[in-house]
């Protein structure tokens, strides 16, 4: 069976899961990992023994994948590059709000490279997004409430450390229940650095506006992180006439690996749809899982 060759952009938590996951899959292969050119004056890490790591994409041989293990906030420059070259991009893009906006750029992107992007490919946006359709047609009258956490955000945490000034950060999601949450942020500032001018910045961020935010100052993030995550979904509402349906999701998880493994899987599925961009909502379930579709069925329905 040919193996589909995939190349991972970045190997921070999460592009460590993900070459895990791509290890793991019977169809794909790995070709190599891009990093940072800083990057590639440091020490190659002992897992990627073996593994081709290079500034450039360009520079690995027959790649038809890109993992984008990158902030968020790069996902659209990198998505671009890449489809420009005829290679298909997936990412975990989580600013909610601007995904409809991602989706139109990278579709024209795609179309123009003869390529296919599957775009905020994560757990949520990602999985939870098709959970909660699922119960939307369910129940289509009612309320969903989506509480996140207690958790380590790998999307806040970036944006966090990309902040002038910050050398380390962490940001911690605590569910307040109906869809409420609280970000407890603990920040590792440089040395000479403000961290009233820092602070100020986290609570004026996008990432952050919306929601109650408290910004601490520590000796060493490090000390204070686990990746551990979860959610709970729940729905009340209305099929057809019948009240009072409850719908109800939970799970308790390793944030960066289930973020790898959703990525591998859509870059199973992205070599199965035509040109264009897509959210995981608009692609077959199918598609995600290996194996043949009659064999899949049998299992699952």
């Amino acid at each position: 069976m040919k193996k589909h060759r995939v190349a991972i952009v970045g190997y921070g938590n999460i592009g460590k899961y993900a070459v895990e996951a791509i290890k793991a899959a019977p169809d794909l292969e790995l070709a190599g990992i891009v990093r940072r050119p800083e990057s590639l004056n440091k020490p190659i890490p002992v897992e990627l023994t073996g593994i081709p790591v290079v500034g450039d994409i360009r520079e690995l041989e027959d790649v038809e994948v890109a993992i984008l293990s990158t902030p968020t906030r790069l996902v659209e420059k990198y998505a671009r590059e890449i489809l420009s070259l005829g290679i298909n991009t997936v990412d975990s893009f989580d600013i909610h709000e601007k995904i409809v906006d991602l989706r139109s750029s990278l579709d024209a992107a795609a179309k123009a490279g003869q390529a296919t992007a599957v775009i905020s490919a994560g757990w949520d946006p990602g999985t939870d997004s098709m959970i909660r359709s699922i119960m939307e047609f369910m129940l289509p009258q009612g309320l969903t409430y989506v509480n996140f956490g207690p958790g380590m955000s790998m999307g806040h945490s970036v944006a966090v450390k990309a902040i002038s000034g910050v050398e380390n950060a962490l940001s911690i999601t605590i569910p307040l229940g109906t869809g409420v949450h609280r970000r407890m942020v603990y920040v590792q500032i440089e040395k000479g650095a403000d961290f009233e001018e820092i602070k100020q910045k986290v609570l004026t961020d996008p990432y952050f506006i919306n929601d109650e935010t408290h910004v601490f100052q520590v000796a060493d993030v490090e000390l204070l992180k686990d990746v551990g995550h979860g959610v709970v979904m729940e729905r009340k509402g209305v099929s057809g006439k019948t009240h009072n349906q409850l719908l109800k999701y939970e799970m308790r998880i390793n944030n960066p690996a289930l973020t790898g493994q959703i990525l591998v899987a859509a870059a199973r599925a992205s070599l199965k749809q035509k040109p264009g961009a897509y959210t995981m909502l608009e692609i077959p379930i199918i598609d995600f899982i290996y194996g043949e579709p009659e064999e899949i069925i049998r299992k699952l329905v």
